[in-house]
């Protein structure tokens, strides 16, 4: 096999930033997976060459140049800039594949614009597009493995390309690292509630969180686990073995169901800083939040009291909640997460609008059967700047009036008064502060004041909205290209709009072969 030039392309943004949010956590936000294939791409005797795309760099600089094939991992909001790259990369010669969420939610749509597009990738799948390398048009490769590989190589091989990437950071350095794959619950909106739990090893850990502590003084790590601690005692006993009691600041997403008083003693001991449960719905999901058939006010109380136990050992909650359940009806879901917030003074709230994402969840095709999905272009399916299900038991004004009232109580002057109040270190306080003053609260109230108002006054986005028309409303097109940039004369004929049914339409077209 010659020896190949490969690049490596790990879109954090999907477009140029300049949020003081961005600034300051984007080079955080970086996944494994591209780093990952960066290692073993070397191991194969390849020259490689890895970007991590934050929004504050000239991406047709960073681009690799003169290389023989380029992975694109991806988020599907960042999908039209990947593919603009890739058309870019194209004229070039190169050979493009990509992978990550949005390869696997939507790789009917890729394939019109990549060579290769990859479901669940193990080294195997890696090694044989090394071997091939070879242009597929119009239509890509769509390759993958039957499952999540068992072993991922650890911090100290993926070391150069995490180095790189943290020099990015200005302030908070916070090094990705990956315990488990898949979750054994099945939320419905979820990209892994179909796939099963699967550790990766936990004498990794400790190699890993060892060959840290050699390299920074006192690391922060952050755990890419769908669903962090579900088996605790494995985790805690490979965090013990690696290093002295809170030596090590720890970051993870992790479910109410796990957090026991005994759990957050151990956690707070072994330097948890910060801790991202999913509430998600006053209305449901009470085995994640383990309130079992609690709802409504009841749910509330329960939830308000744990997440203030939760705060007296960790310093920094995000509460997530998505926002537009069909499980939601009239305000009450709304004013219940205000009366939530004031219960909860020290959590900060993360909203997420439900959104559609292909392939991602069975509960998909229902929705695409009723045709609820909307054709929305995939830059704005970040889960704050488009809903792409038409609301169940909402208007649309309904939703948005709600929406406002929930991120103006939740991102007001008081609110962020008592969140500064109620927590007692100095990087939470100021954390939760600029986010709320940046795209992340007041930002967001901005733009869905002006989604609300253009629902009401601009007849081809309220058609959109409401399904009667296909056509994007002016306001969506011109926030592409003018955030796509220079990169916008690259994306390829029809790589603005996608197939929102594509994934039902599959389906029948496999029972038909069948």
């Amino acid at each position: 096999m010659r020896r190949l030039r490969v690049g490596i392309v790990d879109l954090v943004s999907r477009g140029p930033s300049k949020a003081l949010w961005a600034r300051v956590m984007n080079a955080n936000f970086a996944s494994i997976m591209p780093q990952v294939v960066g290692v073993w791409c070397r191991q194969e005797g390849h020259e490689v060459r890895y970007v991590c795309y934050t929004g504050f760099e000239d991406l047709l600089l960073e681009l690799p140049s003169d290389v023989d094939v380029v992975f694109i991992g991806a988020f599907s909001q960042s999908a039209q800039l990947a593919y603009a790259m890739s058309g870019f990369l194209r004229r070039r010669g190169a050979v493009t594949v990509l992978g990550g969420p949005h390869a696997r939610c939507y790789p009917e749509d890729a394939l019109n614009y990549f060579d290769y597009v990859l479901g669940f990738t193990d080294q195997q799948v890696i090694q044989d597009i090394l071997a091939d390398v070879a242009p597929h048009r119009p239509l890509g490769v769509h390759l993958q493995a039957a499952m999540h590989p068992d072993h991922l190589p650890g911090v100290s091989e993926r070391w150069p390309f995490i180095q790189q990437t943290l020099r990015k950071a200005p302030l908070i350095k916070i090094v990705p690292m990956i315990g488990a794959l898949g979750c054994p619950y099945s939320c419905s909106f979820c990209i892994d509630s179909t796939v099963e739990y699967q550790p990766l090893g936990f004498e990794q850990i400790t190699r890993d969180l060892k060959f840290l502590r050699t390299q920074m003084r006192r690391p922060r790590v952050g755990w890419h686990d769908p669903n962090f601690g579900i088996r605790f005692d494995d985790y805690m006993e490979a965090i013990e073995a690696a290093a002295p009691p809170d030596s090590i600041d720890h970051i993870a997403e992790s479910s109410l169901s796990l957090l026991s008083e005994a759990h957050l003693r151990r956690l707070r001991k072994n330097g948890f800083k910060a801790i991202l449960p999913g509430i998600e719905s006053w209305y449901g999901l009470g085995n994640k939040s383990k309130t079992g058939k609690l709802q409504g006010r009841d749910k509330v109380k329960q939830v308000s009291e744990h997440v203030n136990l939760i705060l007296r050992y960790i310093p920094y909650v995000q509460a997530n909640f998505v926002l537009g359940l069909d499980s939601d009806e009239g305000p009450e879901p709304f004013e219940l997460t205000k009366e939530f917030l004031d219960l909860t003074p020290g959590a900060f709230p993360a909203y997420s609008l439900l959104t559609a994402f292909g392939r991602a969840a069975p509960w998909n095709l229902e929705l695409q059967r009723a045709g609820r999905v909307l054709p929305f272009p995939h830059h704005f399916l970040n889960n704050n700047h488009a809903m792409n299900v038409r609301p169940k038991n909402y208007s649309w004004p309904e939703l948005y009036d709600h929406v406002l009232g929930v991120s103006r109580h939740s991102f007001s002057w008081r609110a962020i008064g008592r969140r500064y109040r109620a927590l007692h270190t100095a990087i939470p306080k100021w954390l939760n502060v600029v986010r709320a003053m940046s795209s992340e609260g007041w930002g967001r109230i901005e733009y869905f004041t002006t989604i609300r108002q253009m629902l009401d006054r601009d007849l081809p986005v309220r058609r959109f909205f409401e399904g009667d028309a296909t056509e994007l409303p002016e306001f969506y097109l011109n926030r592409v290209k003018r955030e796509l940039g220079p990169l916008w004369e690259y994306l390829p004929p029809g790589a603005l709009m996608h197939d929102q049914n594509a994934y039902l339409k599959t389906g029948a077209l496999q029972v038909a072969l069948h």
